[in-house]
């Protein structure tokens, strides 16, 4: 069909057409209704109220009001199987065009908004609470064995071997996600290789630290289960690696009213790390026995994923420094890593509503804005109270947490030096400081989280406030 669409009748119709507008049922006394409330004129054509023309416009309203031309409305009418004889018999038009312009015009217009999609963002919310835990959890291995390698050399052997075991971990894990694009198999043979590597590493740096005994031996332990650890995390197998916390979990809520003497307070620990590497051993067998994918593409270059290394390793500098004048505050924040992640997914989501609702782009900064202020604020706020319950200030809390939840946040658009670069700087300012003994306490802490933490914010604003980055 090409063409406009007669709207006078045409040679051979003239007859029909004044017959028709000669019958009681239709009168030509057309007027001019007021105004509607939107303003617009309104033509109305009276007519009597068992009209079938009306009946079924009556029953078609909803799919011809969005209409905007009348072939639409016959494309509509086609639909629903009208023949030729019924038209001219039951509605009195001589053809399907005609009845199809009589229906456009007597149904208003009306375009009613479409149906919200889904959430493509939807947080699990099982999955963050995990994340939690796992989180938070391995800490009990410092209770059950504290007393066995309790000691200076001890302490800095084990945060050496864990500031490794983080920075390593955030690459590895960076690039196990991008290879996971090629296939699972690429995925596999990259934490094969990385993740004993990493652990290796790790404990080399603990021993190195520490010396021959116990302290090196719980380095190695360490190093061993924050690299399995990252591999179950990578696959995905957040409940598996919950169930290897088991052995820890039990031996750490009997200390309150039994002491379980030295050979299970080493056992239990070691029973976990052996347990949670023979699962990720057996998650990264079953990557590589995957078939290999076809147009993997180029290998990544390894320092696409050196900007995740640094910012590991200047978060874990940003939480050493915390828990070494504050430990309780290490916990609460290492709880809420949790509720940071769901935050994360949350803000994707209210990104993707505000682009589906705003008028223009400087609708969507303002809405844009209104979702970081309320997964930031809503992860921040419940640390104040968390702090003030365990004693702790809350102020260097609140900074490392806001600082470390908006670098997340650019990472996962794929920015990743920027937040890098201003959580090292900031986590190097604080350690010098530290260093110095000057400014006592944790002013130098606050100021430089808190410093890093609004360019972070900033930053936020400037890009991923623009539609473009969620599109």
């Amino acid at each position: 069909m090409s063409g406009p669409m007669p709207l006078e009748p045409g040679p051979g119709h003239g007859d029909a057409f004044a017959a028709r507008l000669a019958t009681p049922e239709v009168t030509l006394a057309l007027r001019l209704s007021a105004r509607a409330p939107d303003g617009t004129l309104a033509l109305r054509v009276p007519r009597a109220a068992d009209d079938p023309v009306d009946v079924l416009a009556a029953e078609l309203a909803d799919r011809i009001g969005p209409a905007v031309h009348p072939y639409e409305v016959a494309a509509v009418l086609e639909s629903e199987g009208l023949t030729g004889d019924q038209i001219k018999e039951r509605y009195g038009h001589p053809d399907l065009f005609s009845l199809a312009a009589d229906l456009y015009g007597r149904v208003p217009r009306s375009f009613p908004q479409p149906p919200p999609g889904a959430d493509p963002w939807a947080p699990d919310h099982v999955r963050c609470a995990l994340r939690g835990a796992l989180f938070a959890l391995p800490g009990l291995a410092y209770l059950l064995t504290g007393q066995l390698w309790h000691g200076e050399r001890g302490v800095y052997a084990l945060v050496a071997a864990g500031l490794l075991s983080w920075a390593w971990g955030q690459a590895l894990s960076h690039r196990a996600y991008l290879r996971l694009t090629a296939g699972r198999r690429e995925a596999g043979l990259t934490l094969l290789v990385g993740a004993p590597a990493g652990a290796v590493a790790a404990a080399a740096a603990g021993l190195a630290v520490a010396g021959p005994g116990p302290a090196a031996l719980f380095a190695v332990g360490q190093s061993l289960y924050l690299a399995a650890a990252g591999v179950l995390l990578v696959c995905g197998k957040e409940r598996i690696l919950l169930a290897t916390l088991t052995p820890l979990v039990a031996g750490s809520a009997v200390l309150p009213w039994w002491d379980p003497g030295p050979a299970l307070r080493i056992g239990l620990p070691s029973l976990t790390v052996l347990l949670a590497a023979v699962a990720a051993g057996h998650a990264v067998r079953v990557m590589v026995g995957a078939g290999a994918a076809s147009g993997a593409g180029a290998r990544p270059r390894l320092v696409e994923s050196l900007p995740y290394g640094l910012f590991g390793l200047s978060a874990g500098v940003l939480v050493m420094l915390v828990g070494q004048r504050q430990p309780l505050a290490v916990i609460a924040l290492t709880v809420s890593m949790g509720w940071a992640e769901w935050l994360l997914y949350r803000y994707r989501g209210l990104s993707v509503a505000a682009l589906r609702a705003a008028a223009d782009e400087t609708g969507f900064r303002l809405r844009s804005a209104g979702a970081l202020a309320i997964c930031l604020g809503g992860y921040l706020l419940p640390l104040v109270p968390a702090a003030l319950l365990t004693g702790t200030e809350p102020g260097p809390l609140v900074a490392v947490a806001a600082l470390l939840w908006t670098a997340l946040l650019l990472q996962a658009f794929g920015v990743a030096w920027p937040p890098a670069a201003v959580a090292l700087t900031a986590a190097s300012g604080a350690a010098a400081t530290a260093v110095l003994g000057r400014p006592p306490g944790t002013a130098a802490l606050l100021v430089c989280s808190g410093t890093a933490a609004a360019l972070l914010v900033v930053a936020v604003l400037r890009l991923l406030g623009r539609p473009t980055a969620h599109a």
